[in-house]
């Protein structure tokens, strides 16, 4: 799967990874849920940071189509709350 972290790129990450993604998400989604603004800062952080080490960066100019859109780092919560669909940032596959 082709996810873009905006303002950073793109990386393709193996399906395999996104149980460990989904439940970064779910705590992203309570912290949201609750405003809990440096429990969502540091999750967010986190999720992001998965992303990066577990997928494979591809070239700047590469024009693959993303199937999934990661906010960028200094996102805010209203920003990530546009974001979200019923299942968080992550559908689950």
């Amino acid at each position: 799967m082709i996810v873009r972290i905006m303002g950073e790129g793109q990386v393709r990450l193996a399906d395999w990874h996104f149980a460990e993604l989904n439940r970064l998400d779910d705590e992203l989604l309570a912290e949201m849920e609750t405003g809990d603004e440096a429990g969502f800062r540091r999750t967010l952080h986190a999720l992001l940071g998965r992303v990066r080490e577990l997928g494979e960066r591809l070239p700047d100019d590469s024009l693959e189509p993303s199937e999934l859109i990661l906010p960028s780092p200094d996102a805010s919560l209203e920003d990530v709350r546009s974001l979200l669909s019923d299942d968080g940032l992550i559908p689950p596959l």
